[in-house]
């Protein structure tokens, strides 16, 4: 499995690259990893990430449409404000996702960490859908969930995967300042 891992985390961290960049390439090539990941995490009995690629899939059509609507001169996504009371919906969303997903896994699968497991999956949606949506919350959000990920991948000696979300930690970080870049222009222009 580790060639396939090898490859899912290749594109992967392309994908997150481009985003990180603003750039619509990173749609596809998101959506090519989500496939070859799920594979691994079948194998890696993390069912909850499964269905998380699976739901990624959906999303990256959803961000796709999304992010062509709302495209600067530049070529590059318009990076747009999260409402606090948004947020906070968007957080309890995650936090019930988190506890059903995760009692699902618990009482009926052989899933190997299923409240983790769960609790990552739940809130990686959120962040997936603040992503969709523009916002740079979502950034700050992958920084915390991509290092609980690099412990569960370490537990699971998925070694690849853990370097890839040490990796994305990265890559979320310089999201976040390209983004938070982005803005300030914004509103400099203004």
């Amino acid at each position: 499995m580790t060639g396939i891992e090898l490859l899912g985390a290749i594109l992967s961290v392309w994908g997150v690259w481009l985003a990180a960049q603003r750039r619509m390439l990173s749609w596809p090539v998101g959506f090519a990893a989500c496939l070859v990941y799920g594979w691994v995490f079948i194998d890696a009995r993390l069912y909850s990430d499964t269905l998380l690629q699976i739901a990624f899939a959906l999303f990256i059509a959803y961000g796709w449409y999304r992010w062509k609507q709302n495209l600067g001169d530049d070529g590059r996504v318009r990076v747009a404000p999260l409402p606090r009371a948004r947020a906070l919906v968007n957080v309890a969303v995650g936090i019930v996702g988190a506890l059903c997903l995760g009692y699902t896994m618990h009482t009926w699968t052989d899933a190997a960490l299923p409240w983790l497991d769960s609790a990552l999956t739940a809130f990686s949606l959120v962040a997936q859908w603040w992503q969709d949506r523009r916002h740079t919350a979502a950034w700050w959000l992958w920084i915390v969930l991509d290092t609980l990920y690099v412990g569960e991948y370490i537990y699971k000696q998925l070694m690849i995967t853990a370097a890839l979300y040490a990796g994305f930690v990265v890559l979320a970080v310089i999201g976040l300042r390209a983004w938070q870049k982005a803005v300030q222009k914004e509103v400099a222009s203004a």
